[in-house]
């Protein structure tokens, strides 16, 4: 019988100290991420969802996170009770491609894989995250789109340049983004489109647009010949970092069907030399949340 005890004894001690280690662990994973930089928070937290890291993501997000994806309603628990085990099953993974952080928000261009829970198996995104005073995720906007095998250019709707330069153009570049939007998106003065965008040198990553000035220009005549010609009419929001600037407007396209329109530019010496962007319906039914796709 002591011989009993004895080992019952030693088997909750082992069983005590296997749990004072576990949360020991947990309380430095949770010291380390809470010390990370915003745009390391943001990678993380693309890494557990990947990973379907259910500590790490309480850890990242707040447990009231506003929610500006349709289809997601508010609150961490959705996230862990239905969206994990649907990521699971899915195997979806999520690569991060670019990464610009202006204030509290850090935006990220992903390509996820096995998506089907996000809607489709293989997508492209923009991510933009709102950081809390404590470093947490307090709100989510999103914007995804089929990924396409094909482009008109032959570049794929991600690759180029990432490295962030020319910080102290930051708001220059911003304010070039919105010069373009306006006057050639908008139509308040199409013209002015060589006065934004290189002759010399210009990548286009939409997928039905050729590269260069020549190729903007046969994409609007064909698209005006189809009397499709997308129309922006507002710009909700702009976030730059250095040479790299991010739109997020709201316009019409495809037979006057509201779309969300983020244009992702990459500046240099005064002028728009690379072009990606993610185009997505706006959804009128079946949402999960009334937040809206933009409300910044």
């Amino acid at each position: 019988m002591r011989k009993v005890l004895a080992v019952l004894a030693l088997s909750g001690l082992l069983t005590s100290c296997g749990t004072a280690q576990t949360n020991s662990t947990r309380e430095v994973n949770q010291s380390k991420i809470l010390k990370m930089s915003n745009k390391e928070k943001a990678r993380a937290f693309i890494n557990a969802i990947s990973n379907q890291d259910e500590a790490a993501i309480k850890v990242l997000m707040r447990e009231d996170i506003i929610q500006h994806n349709p289809f997601f309603p508010d609150g961490l628990e959705p996230i862990i009770e239905q969206a994990l085990p649907a990521l699971k099953t899915a195997g979806t993974s999520g690569e991060v491609i670019r990464v610009i952080e202006d204030g509290d928000f850090v935006v990220m261009h992903n390509h996820w894989t096995n998506a089907s829970p996000f809607g489709g198996d293989d997508l492209v995104a923009f991510d933009i995250y709102r950081f809390d005073k404590e470093g947490k995720i307090a709100e989510h906007w999103d914007a995804l789109q089929p990924w396409a095998n094909q482009t008109a250019s032959g570049r794929t709707q991600t690759e180029g340049p990432t490295e962030i330069k020319d910080l102290d153009k930051t708001d220059a570049n911003k304010a070039l983004a919105v010069a373009l939007i306006e006057d050639v998106l908008m139509g308040k003065n199409p013209d002015k489109i060589i006065e934004y965008i290189s002759s010399e040198e210009y990548h286009q990553h939409n997928p039905q647009i050729k590269d260069g000035l020549t190729g903007i220009v046969e994409a609007v005549e064909y698209l005006t010949s189809q009397n499709n010609m997308f129309k922006y009419t507002k710009i909700h929001k702009v976030l730059g970092e250095g040479n790299f600037v991010l739109t997020v407007s709201e316009g019409e396209w495809n037979g006057g069907k509201k779309h969300a329109f983020y244009d992702l530019f990459r500046m240099q010496g005064g002028k728009i030399i690379e072009h990606w962007d993610v185009i997505q319906e706006i959804p009128t039914e079946n949402l999960a949340n009334n937040n809206g796709m933009f409300n910044f």
